[in-house]
């Protein structure tokens, strides 16, 4: 493919994947819900987290466009755009927007390790974007070694809300490591569900997500289990948090797409289940902030 190659904006915005944007968005309401509650919210502080989640989430997107294009794996792809697999955008052109979006997330976080003289932050930051980068890239990267479901709930769900909890408290609250496990869940969601409708040809490619290495079947019931236990864990949480029982009214949301899957939704279908999770994640994460923070 000639290094000419130009995307229109269109294509940029839409291999940026905006359907996933929710997994960065959730996780800094939910940390932010926390702070409040605990009376130390600090609104810049939680804008500049959010824009170090939204940039990481990006860059992480590229980054698989990248790793995955010039490995061939995307080239049969149902779902999003794929700049690099599609031809509509030379690789060296992805990778450079990837860079972009990790280098503009660590000068937006270290203003955060600046403001709190939280120096260790700096290694939570770094591991982030190794893991972001290592998921599809590198020699080996994690992704094609069923680890990919790992890494979202421990950097999408645990260290995205306890992070963004403790930049505004200075502090880290018990409460924000319990809310961040519903949020890791539901972002692994999104990813299992993705994992899923790629099945059959990351298997023949190569790539074993946790999808290819545990089956259809079981990977339906973990689809399953992302969504329904969210719910439980905001139950747990009434006895400190009574209005975290407000996600209750989000469990509507859950039902079509688990409903679905269970079935044996595939291919195209399942692009549709991945728009009702991020749905479900953004609606979820709003009640649970809302919750939390009363």
């Amino acid at each position: 493919m000639s290094e000419t190659t130009s995307a229109t904006p269109g294509q940029w915005l839409a291999g940026a994947r905006p359907r996933t944007l929710p997994a960065a968005v959730v996780p800094v309401a939910v940390g932010t819900g926390v702070a409040f509650s605990a009376g130390g919210a600090v609104w810049w502080r939680a804008l500049l987290a959010l824009v170090v989640a939204l940039l990481l989430q990006i860059g992480v997107n590229y980054a698989n466009d990248y790793s995955d294009g010039v490995r061939g794996t995307d080239d049969a792809r149902v779902g999003p755009m794929r700049l690099v697999g599609s031809g509509v955008a030379a690789p060296r052109a992805v990778l450079r927007a990837a860079l972009g979006c990790f280098l503009a997330a660590a000068v937006a976080g270290l203003v955060l390790v600046l403001a709190t003289a939280a120096w260790w932050l700096l290694a939570v930051g770094a591991a982030s974007i190794a893991a972001a980068w290592f998921y599809t890239g590198g020699s080996r990267p994690y992704g094609y070694r069923a680890l990919g479901e790992v890494s979202v709930f421990v950097f999408f769900g645990l260290v995205a809300v306890v992070g963004t909890t403790f930049v505004q408290v200075e502090g880290l609250p018990w409460l924000a490591v319990a809310a961040s496990v519903p949020v890791g869940l539901l972002a692994c969601a999104m990813l299992v569900v993705n994992n899923l409708r790629d099945l059959g040809t990351d298997a023949e490619s190569g790539k074993r997500t946790m999808a290819v290495v545990l089956g259809d079947a079981r990977t339906r019931l973990l689809y399953a289990g992302c969504l329904i236990l969210p719910f439980a864990v905001a139950l747990l949480l009434v006895p400190v948090r009574p209005f975290a029982a407000l996600t209750l009214l989000a469990l509507p949301l859950a039902l079509p797409p688990v409903r679905a899957v269970r079935q044996g939704a595939a291919g195209p279908a399942l692009i549709t289940c991945l728009q009702q999770t991020g749905r479900l994640q953004l609606v979820y994460g709003l009640l649970f902030t809302i919750g939390l923070a009363v």
